[in-house]
């Protein structure tokens, strides 16, 4: 794929001149992207409604893939909160003098180009744009073929804004959608940087396999909510609804309910909302005891098979089991989860802090919903993705995740003996 080589190598190039853009004009090229978005919301939604069209809306993904009026005026605002955020590039991490009067300082510099694989999400394409500028990176953007009309509309007007400010549009890249372009991405050594995959487990451990380039590891999220034995029922019952119901496509959904069980007679109250939403409950034997006389039978079934427990549903799925203990709901988190977002729902301080210690994931919940955790709510803008890794960045990435360092040296001639 020579033609593929050939844009490596244009982005490659396009990405040295953000080193000398000033901030003001970065922060003026993403509000005229913010306004010329929201410009366009005709012929956004026009391209989007043929990868709709094409895509059975019964799919998980469908939601995901769905842009309205107000997702767009929601991505647009995004995009102008990018530009208020202080730019990560070039704050001194450390400065020190040796005896010999040397100084170093250790600056903030960006990666250079940043590689996203994301699936049937049109609203990665201006999220991905906004912080990798912001953070003076350019990008190549390899979306799913599921949102490829959706993608290319959105990335004409990231181009026809560059080039209005005399910035060139090899700043942001859209690859084919095909195959054979992720391979190619996977492999551009000396051309970018890093690769970040956005989408599920499927993708995520393709990637990590076969990139001969560094990856961080976002998205697939195997996230649970611990009732305690002192947990609050009205307080659990909320925050079920809402990590599980809010958007059940999404990475931060609730997949699997642990209950204490000394706590199992109020299991029919902290599910009993989730039938209006016709959530599946795959319960073990235990739990559809409590369960099976207050929820809808069509909507109850046996988990007959302890895979279930890992399962990632990206739909009205969930689990159901009980633990014997706070540190067996520990246990069962660290066999089963995925390191994404976990929660506890418990009036006990001592168990909140145990959980708190014992449970090893990104981003650790107290009596809060797993559906917080996003780069928006946690005051980062936009959001690159979910790291579920431990090195570099973990939890929500922002602007400051894309940044890595480097060591300025500056001396009057010394010489090392």
């Amino acid at each position: 794929m020579e033609d593929l080589k050939d844009t490596f190598k244009k982005v490659r190039m396009a990405s040295k001149s953000l080193a000398f853009c000033d901030e003001k004009e970065i922060n003026r090229v993403l509000c005229a992207l913010a306004d010329e978005t929201e410009a366009c919301i005709d012929q956004i939604l026009a391209e989007n409604a043929k990868d709709l069209a094409k895509m059975d809306s019964s799919n998980p993904k469908y939601d995901r893939l769905r842009l309205t009026a107000d997702r767009i005026h929601g991505i647009a605002e995004g995009i102008r909160n990018v530009a208020l955020l202080p730019s990560p590039v070039g704050r001194i991490l450390s400065e020190t003098t040796r005896p010999n009067g040397m100084t170093l300082t250790k600056v903030s510099v960006p990666f250079g180009v940043i590689g996203i694989i994301y699936e049937a999400r049109p609203n990665v394409t201006l999220d991905v744009f906004s912080l990798c500028f912001k953070s003076g990176n350019a990008c190549i953007l390899k979306g799913g073929s599921d949102a490829d009309c959706s993608n290319r509309i959105l990335v004409s007007i990231i181009h026809q804004v560059l080039l209005k400010f005399g910035m060139s549009p090899h700043l942001a890249a859209l690859l084919p959608p095909g195959r054979e372009s992720t391979a190619e991405l996977l492999n551009a050594r000396g051309y970018v940087d890093l690769i970040i995959p956005r989408g599920g487990k499927g993708l995520i451990d393709f990637v990590r396999c076969n990139a001969t380039i560094p990856v961080i590891e976002t998205g697939a999220g195997v996230c649970h909510v611990y009732f305690d034995k002192d947990g609050d029922v009205a307080k659990g019952a909320a925050i079920i609804k809402n990590a599980k119901t809010r958007r059940v496509s999404v990475c931060n959904a609730l997949d699997c309910l642990l209950v204490n069980i000394g706590r199992l007679s109020d299991l029919s109250t902290l599910c009993v909302e989730l039938q209006h939403d016709n959530v599946e409950i795959y319960a073990e034997d235990l739990c559809y005891e409590y369960l099976k006389d207050f929820y809808p039978a069509h909507l109850l079934k046996r988990a007959t098979d302890d895979t279930i427990y890992g399962t990632e549903f990206l739909d009205y799925k969930m689990a159901v089991a009980s633990v014997m203990t706070i540190e067996a709901a520990a246990a069962h988190i660290a066999i089963y989860g995925s390191g994404h977002s976990e929660c506890i729902v418990t009036e006990n301080k001592e168990c909140a802090d145990y959980f708190m210690k014992a449970v090893d994931a990104a981003c650790v919940y107290v009596n809060v919903p797993t559906s917080f955790t996003d780069g928006g709510e946690f005051g980062l803008g936009a959001e690159i993705g979910i790291s579920t890794q431990k090195l570099h960045a973990r939890g929500p990435m922002g602007l400051e995740e894309l940044n890595t360092y480097k060591w300025i040296i500056q001396g009057d001639g010394q010489i090392r003996e």
